[in-house]
């Protein structure tokens, strides 16, 4: 069997284990002391907050709008959320993280928003909102098999009209009935309406 040289040089780079060490092998391409594994860190629910208020603001920016692509989106969000004074002292995102979150933040919620209708459509009699919120924590656990643990994050979004009820929405808009007399149509109407003015 003929060497080549590429082999030869293959096996002396690698690195050197003491068999009769306790010290578990690696079994990466690079030594231990080579690796370049930065340690992975969780957003706190305030860092949660603050990418929310992130996303939101730079959304809804009437100044650009939608004509912005994808990246420079990311961008003005990740930027948004580094510089917030909030986060002094501690380690600056990059526009992965802050996208990945941001996607595990919309997905969550927004399976927790269909939770929540779901609770309230089956609230009863006497159930205040802490029940109704305790129901969809239980709906939400039963359909995913994993606890709910973003509420922070669904409490600053449900609000805004993506993640809104529209359940709830239902629910709480009183519409006020018009009595409208029907004597000699639009100018009976007209006539009313001046009246009132005066």
């Amino acid at each position: 069997m003929d060497s080549t040289p590429g082999f030869v040089n293959l096996l002396n780079s690698q690195c050197s284990f003491d068999l009769d060490s306790p010290e578990p092998a690696w079994f990466s391409s690079q030594c231990p002391d080579e690796s370049t594994v930065k340690e992975r860190r969780k957003l706190s629910p305030k860092e949660d907050k603050i990418l929310i208020g992130a996303w939101l603001n730079t959304s809804k920016d009437h100044v650009v709008s939608n004509e912005q692509k994808a990246p420079a989106f990311w961008k003005r969000i990740q930027d948004y959320y580094n510089s917030s004074p909030h986060l002094v002292g501690t380690t600056p995102r990059e526009l992965v993280q802050c996208k990945q979150r941001w996607s595990r933040i919309n997905d969550q919620v927004c399976k927790f928003v269909g939770c929540f209708e779901a609770a309230l459509r089956e609230q009863r009699s006497g159930q205040n909102d802490d029940d109704v919120i305790k129901a969809s924590l239980d709906i939400f656990y039963n359909d995913n098999e994993i606890k709910f643990s973003l509420e922070h994050a669904w409490r600053e979004l449900r609000h805004d009209k993506k993640w809104f009820s529209t359940f709830q929405a239902k629910d709480t808009v009183k519409e006020k009935r018009k009595q409208v007399l029907e004597v000699d149509g639009q100018e009976e109407w007209e006539n009313q309406r001046v009246d009132l003015l005066k």
